[in-house]
């Protein structure tokens, strides 16, 4: 008996490859070239970020699946891929005014950082559960190692080891789960267990529709950690504090652009038989991760922990798109792909811009307070007037981006029937309101504790400049009309 290989067509794979050489590249660069190697480096990382995006933009309509269906490339894949590569870059250029502390060994860094790019990639187009559980753990490892990138700092290690540690217990979740799955359906490919699933479980034996049901609970903590949702976040805010602002910067925004695509894969693409469990799971998630985000929040002191919580409420209203897609019967999938499409995009921008005026402001990278931010309006009007436009962007105020994003998610909960969710989510956002309003009086009403100001490195001004204008611009001229998500093509080729 002969084996037939699959076709391998390399289009394909030329954004991961070009992230991957890029990535090898630089980690053997940094053994020849002198110090300070770190804008070197970075440029060449910008480089091959540039490559990538060039890639991926000549997918689109490409429309294909590869490797016996393990990866799908469609325009789906191409918006956010191309959004990841965006995050990349503007992480890397954010990273360019900390290397010299607490950064260290800059070759390392970027490659590591380029990794997980690659793992981003490899989420962004999984159509198979195996190819699910590589991307994420290619993404994760990455992040493990960069939290630790402060050293010797204590806190900066504790956060990296906290992080390994909860990180391969998710692990062991997301590899149960998929073995449950694969024992009741005999595929680990989305389109095999859809049609292993079926659209009517209850027809199914008992014991089969509580393997699938089982292994689709184990899936979603998996992933929920990764996200930081309701109850699997408490490793977030240690974290976020530990880390290098800068890679917090790229964690906070990254994942959720990688992961929630996958997310909406594995449900809506590989699990639609199952709408009503995962519907009514990811629903209560939800209303908990939005609460109990915003509620945290109001308590912190540091700014970096601050955010670390509105990132975990942020997550819970891009959540509240993905279970719109569970009424598929009425348009639910549509509603639910453009929410999640704008919202991430929205909050990239305006989050990558927040960390980025902290790199600015801040004397000490981890113990980043309210007072650093004091009378910034008198010691620097311009980072003012960006952090002013990126916590309005936050708390979801008009004209910005992030009302247009929870507008999206909220009309999706409102049509799909989950007005609860709604309801919820409107009433957080007074909540949030309160804290990121904070910000803005330490600011603009508060006595400044220097009077020097501080120099803003040129790539750190650039991307804050990139994101000022980003979220202005998406929240007076949306690039993602109502209907976009039929156009680009929801479910793959």
């Amino acid at each position: 008996m002969s084996i037939i290989p699959p076709e391998i067509d390399l289009k394909l794979l030329f954004p991961l490859l070009s992230v991957t050489l890029t990535a090898i590249v630089v980690l053997m660069a940094g053994l020849f070239i002198k110090r300070p190697a770190g804008p070197i480096l970075a440029g060449v990382s910008l480089l091959g970020i540039v490559v990538a995006v060039f890639f991926t933009v000549r997918l689109w309509d490409y429309n294909q699946y590869g490797f016996a269906g393990m990866i799908v490339v469609d325009n789906l894949f191409v918006f956010f891929a191309t959004a990841s590569l965006i995050i990349a870059g503007l992480s890397i250029a954010l990273s360019t005014s900390q290397l010299g502390n607490p950064i260290r060994d800059p070759s390392e860094f970027y490659a590591l950082l380029l990794f997980c790019t690659a793992g981003m990639l490899v989420l962004c187009a999984s159509s198979d559960l195996l190819m699910l559980i590589i991307g994420i753990e290619i993404l994760s490892i990455g992040l493990y190692v960069l939290t630790a990138f402060a050293r010797p700092r204590l806190s900066s290690e504790e956060a990296a080891m906290k992080y390994f540690l909860l990180g391969a217990f998710s692990l062991g979740f997301l590899v149960y789960g998929a073995g449950l799955i694969f024992g009741a359906t005999r595929s680990t490919l989305f389109q095999g267990i859809a049609t292993g699933i079926g659209l009517a479980p209850s027809e199914l034996g008992v014991s089969t529709q509580a393997l699938m049901v089982t292994g689709l609970g184990l899936l979603l903590v998996g992933i929920a950690f990764k996200l930081s949702l309701v109850p699997f976040h408490m490793w977030t805010p240690d974290v976020y504090e530990g880390a290098p602002t800068s890679v917090t910067a790229f964690m906070s925004v990254g994942t959720k652009a990688a992961v929630f695509i996958a997310l909406w894969r594995l449900l809506n693409d590989a699990m639609p038989g199952l709408r009503d469990e995962w519907g009514l799971i990811l629903s209560v998630i939800a209303i908990l991760t939005m609460i109990v985000g915003n509620f945290s929040a109001l308590l912190q002191t540091n700014l970096k922990r601050m955010l670390a919580y509105s990132s975990i409420a942020q997550a819970g209203y891009i959540l509240v798109a993905v279970v719109a897609s569970s009424r598929a019967e009425i348009d639910g999938v549509q509603f639910s792909l453009e929410g999640v499409m704008y919202y991430v995009m929205a909050y990239a921008f305006m989050n990558l811009g927040a960390f980025a005026v902290i790199i600015a402001v801040a004397r000490d990278d981890q113990h980043v307070g309210f007072e650093d931010l004091k009378g910034l309006w008198h010691r620097s009007p311009a980072l003012a007037l960006a952090m002013l436009v990126f916590m309005l962007s936050l708390a979801g105020i008009p004209p910005t981006a992030g009302f247009l994003a929870k507008l999206y998610v909220f009309s999706a909960a409102i049509q799909t029937g989950f007005l609860e969710l709604a309801i919820v989510g409107v009433l957080t956002s007074v909540v949030a309101a309160y804290y990121y309003l904070r910000v803005i009086l330490a600011m603009y009403s508060q006595p400044a504790t220097e009077h020097v100001s501080r120099q803003v490195s040129i790539p750190v001004g650039v991307v804050i400049a990139i994101a000022v204008v980003a979220t202005i611009q998406l929240g007076l001229f949306p690039i993602i009309p109502t209907g976009y998500a039929s156009f680009i093509g929801m479910a793959g080729p």
